[in-house]
């Protein structure tokens, strides 16, 4: 295995993975906040799970996300 080279791929993916997740978060809170099913000041528990099948990977990561 090249290890610079999967290295190098697995940072690839996790970019493209959080740009999208946190473009998807921002719409998801737009719309729920237009919508009236958030009032701006909520705690949100976002939460993601990676998971690999070759290796049996699965791994999940949460955090918080502070609205106001």
């Amino acid at each position: 295995m090249d290890e610079d080279k999967f290295n190098s791929s697995a940072r690839k993916v996790l970019k493209i993975v959080g740009i999208t997740a946190q473009r998807k978060i921002e719409q998801a809170v737009r719309e729920a906040s237009c919508a009236g099913r958030l009032q701006g000041d909520e705690n949100l528990k976002p939460q993601m799970t990676v998971e690999i099948e070759a290796p049996g990977l699965a791994h999940l990561v949460a955090g918080d996300a502070e609205l106001g």
